[in-house]
């Protein structure tokens, strides 16, 4: 049998008493549940409880509850809201910036079923995102933050996102959906504390490339790769992360075991391309920026691989280390894999890759 919480039929609304001066023990007036007086009522037939709480929020009266929805997607997609204080709408809050805009949106919004994915469609098929993001000096004094919307977004990407392009960029990701937490790759030694026994132990097959909404949270010990990239402990709500640059950033993408492992699915991919170098790596930048290389960024990509391939030749030691235990990519000598992976790293640590634009 499975215990169950009801609501008594025909009971009376839920009610209790105002506390003179906040004293339990001073009961003053008998209250009803409702909204506060300043607030519009709940809904005629709507019951006292939490469904009709749900109903009172949703309301198509309620000037609020899409508002703030829709200006959180916009502020996803385009790294700041319509109004920029996207916790608070209030009195201390910053007015929107094209009010119009967000008004219409909002009842789009309800009229479409609160749907978010025809919302985010709405938003991204726009000819205000898709315009380029290049700046130029006038635009950017008059404009640094990009609020009257006279070029594309561009910003940093979060850190779940970060690891999920470069998982899906390799060929790693999982699409999995729903299901418990996993545990997916990060450093040795995290979890190394010694008030108890917990241990990080790594999710098998295909869960320990999920994607990073299912990683497993643990507050005093956040997964590391996240938290470098401005990811917060969870310890408080946070409306809005920082975003910061910092040379730890760069090590990440080049040394966490979850980009090792995207920059070996990434020159896997490579290296089964047929035809010369510059084919493959055209392949792999694509992949990743979603345009071609120029000719001077192709040249240097080549040398660099070139180099990397010689050099690898010349210390076969040096060439297993990097390889480690799975050893070379299948149909390619140790120097060759790891010049690919080496190339695949440099693809994955550039600012354009983890740049929204």
């Amino acid at each position: 049998t499975t215990l169950i919480l009801r609501e008594k039929p025909n009971s009376s609304p839920p009610s209790d008493y105002v506390r003179i001066k906040g004293a339990f023990l001073s009961p003053g007036k008998l209250v009803l549940a409702g909204t506060p007086a300043v607030l519009p009522p709940m809904p005629k037939g709507s019951p006292l409880n939490r469904l009709g709480l749900a109903d009172w929020i949703t309301d198509r009266n309620n000037p609020l509850t899409a508002r703030v929805e829709v200006n959180r997607l916009w502020s996803m997609l385009f790294g700041i809201g319509l109004v920029k204080t996207e916790g608070d709408f209030g009195t201390q809050g910053e007015a929107p910036i094209y009010r119009e805009l967000l008004d219409w949106m909002a009842v789009d919004f309800m009229e479409k079923g609160w749907s978010v994915k025809q919302m985010l469609r709405l938003i991204v098929t726009s000819n205000t995102y898709r315009q380029a993001s290049a700046e130029t000096a006038d635009l950017v004094e008059r404009d640094p933050e990009n609020r009257l919307l006279a070029r594309g977004p561009r910003f940093r990407m979060s850190a779940e996102m970060i690891r999920d392009n470069a998982l899906a960029a390799s060929g790693l990701l999982s699409r999995k959906m729903g299901g418990p937490s996993t545990m997916p790759d990060q450093p040795d030694g995290v979890w190394n504390i010694s008030y108890n026994d917990a241990k990080w132990v790594t999710s098998p097959g295909e869960d320990r490339f999920r994607r990073g909404l299912y990683t497993y949270w643990r507050r005093t010990m956040p997964y590391p790769a996240f938290l470098a990239f401005d990811a917060t402990s969870r310890e408080a709500c946070t409306v809005n992360r920082v975003r910061t640059n910092t040379p730890l950033q760069a090590l990440v993408l080049l040394n966490d075991p979850v980009y090792e492992l995207c920059a070996r699915g990434l020159a896997t991919k490579m290296l089964a391309v047929p035809g010369d170098p510059v084919k493959r790596l055209l392949t792999g930048f694509e992949g990743l920026l979603a345009r071609a290389p120029s000719a001077d960024e192709s040249a240097r990509l080549t040398a660099y691989l070139a180099t990397q391939e010689k050099r690898l030749e010349g210390d076969p030691a040096e060439a297993k280390k990097l390889l480690g235990a799975a050893g070379p990519i299948k149909g390619s000598s140790d120097a060759e894999s790891g010049a690919y992976i080496l190339a695949a790293r440099v693809l994955l640590n550039l600012d354009e890759t983890i740049t929204k634009e």
